[in-house]
């Protein structure tokens, strides 16, 4: 064999031997006889080793390859942990390292002596030169690496942020700061771990004029979530990136936690249209409270107990009936407040009329009056009730105007009521009895209840009554009443 075969062989490159043979001329030719062949195979094969692996970007790099080079600038730089190897006297070392290049971003772990290394001489900011192996990780694709090295010569377009909005988060991202509005909270839950230990967690709900996210509050730090009230501005601090359910995390542990902050943050949510809703759609729906239903219990069939709460929520273009489910159910809400319900299912309801289902991963604000920056849809029509809703509003506008506190606005109960009357007529229907000229109408009504307490509901399957009675009736129960209708209300003077 001849000498390029021979340095072709002892290489081994990650090429044919003809594409490896044409470099080499090519290299010969580039030094003006400079090199022999040989000196020029062994400068080709050591080009080929020092690129083998290289990726265009951290986008492409993937679990199984078996090791990969790429340039990135460092975002952040975790805390040194310790862990007992097996069989091994001597603990380990492991830092994470978040670095990112302008295709994304991806953990990288530093090992024993690399990591102290890293932790005294690694800055945010700084780019390296990496090499390592790519393996599936708790976040995604992650790094570990074997060599390492500063690139100052390399530009990389990364912006390190100090403070994140909401927009800027993305999934591995750790040592967030983010500073925003509080939505809603919840209760401390506990759960068994693996290892028999108990964990505690808690959620809140940030907003920010870029959007929101759900904050995940971990054992010691669940205990925040009782100390801020909805509205109030906060800051988390040292938080960490997780993906659960497709949605974006942020999740507080020991070495974080939230702070209340003197600052004023906006947090403007783009609800949609209640005429517009759909069902099957996810949605965000805002607007006042016009009607309240008594908590309800129920037994599942696992044989646990759940709850649910009915409110009707009323915007600009409709009305539509909310189940408040599990934990939600409990949430302290009142006629005429402002609610801002986020991430609500949409489905079909009773008679056919849709409803919005708030569970676990929705989220439920509840403000006194309606917001200054609170939308409006000009695009739907002011005087057409939702689909399926109660109705348009006493007014036959559609409007808000019973949510205005001042001394001349109607009472929250009798916005309530006035709300529940869909397809409801005192004239031409079968309910209707009599007629006066000076006076309110009398019928008698005949129906089911669909809504307990006060104001009950009934429908008979083609109108709907609110009543303002003192009797005491159950859900699904028949009855009829007798009295006489104000404003599409009956103020009931018999049931039976």
């Amino acid at each position: 064999m001849g000498v390029i075969e021979d340095v072709y062989e002892d290489a081994a490159p990650d090429v044919d031997f003809e594409a490896f043979e044409a470099a080499v001329e090519e290299k010969v030719e580039q030094m003006g006889g400079l090199a022999d062949e040989e000196t020029a195979a062994m400068l080709v094969a050591h080009e080929l080793a020092d690129a083998g692996g290289e990726v265009s970007g951290i986008a492409d790099i993937e679990p199984g390859m078996d090791e990969v080079k790429f340039v990135a600038k460092v975002v952040s730089v975790g805390e040194i942990r310790t862990f007992e190897r097996d069989g091994d006297d001597e603990d380990g070392k492991v830092v994470n390292v978040e670095v990112a290049d302008e295709t994304g971003r991806i953990r990288a772990a530093l090992w024993d002596e690399a990591a102290e290394a890293a932790v005294e001489e690694l800055d945010v900011g700084q780019v390296l030169r990496i090499a390592g192996r790519p393996k599936d990780g708790y976040n995604g694709v992650e790094v570990n690496i074997d060599r390492v090295e500063p690139d100052s010569d390399t530009e990389v377009d990364v912006q390190v942020l100090d403070t994140y909005r909401v927009e800027d988060l993305s999934l591995g991202l750790s040592d967030v700061n983010l500073r925003g509005s509080v939505l809603a909270t919840d209760a401390v839950r506990t759960f068994d771990r693996d290892d028999g230990s108990e964990g505690r967690v808690a959620n809140l709900v940030l907003g920010d004029p870029t959007g929101r996210v759900r904050i995940t509050l971990w054992d010691e730090r669940a205990d925040l979530a009782d100390e801020f009230a909805v509205g109030e501005s906060v800051e988390v601090v040292d938080g960490y990136v997780r993906e659960r359910d497709g949605d974006l995390e942020l999740h507080v542990g020991d070495r974080g936690s939230v702070e209340r902050i003197d600052e004023s943050i906006e947090y403007v949510p783009e609800t949609d249209a209640i005429s517009d809703l759909e069902i099957g759609q996810t949605a965000d729906v805002g607007g006042g409270v016009i009607e309240l239903d008594e908590k309800r219990t129920f037994d599942r069939d696992d044989g646990s107990q759940g709850q649910v709460r009915n409110i009707r929520v009323k915007d600009d273009t409709g009305d539509i009936r909310v189940a408040l489910w599990g934990d939600k159910a409990d949430i302290d809400v009142d006629l005429g407040q402002y609610v801002v319900l986020t991430d609500v299912q949409v489905k079909d309801g009773w008679q056919e009329a849709l409803e919005c289902s708030v569970n676990w991963r929705s989220t439920v604000s509840v403000l006194d009056e309606r917001p200054e920056n609170a939308p409006t849809h000009e695009s739907a029509s002011a005087s057409a009730p939702a689909a399926g809703s109660a109705s348009g509003g006493a007014d036959g506008q559609g409007s808000l105007a019973s949510f205005d506190t001042s001394s001349e606005s109607s009472s929250a109960s009798e916005s309530a009521s006035a709300t529940a009357t869909a397809g409801s007529s005192t004239s031409g229907g079968a309910a209707a009895e009599t007629a006066t000229s000076d006076g309110p109408d009398e019928i008698e009504f005949t129906g089911t209840v669909v809504q307990a307490g006060s104001p009950v509901v009934l429908d008979d399957g083609t109108e709907t009554y609110s009543v303002e009675t003192d009797a005491s009736l159950r859900l699904g129960e028949e009855v009829t009443v007798r009295g006489r209708v104000h404003d599409g209300r009956i103020d009931a003077e018999d049931v039976f």
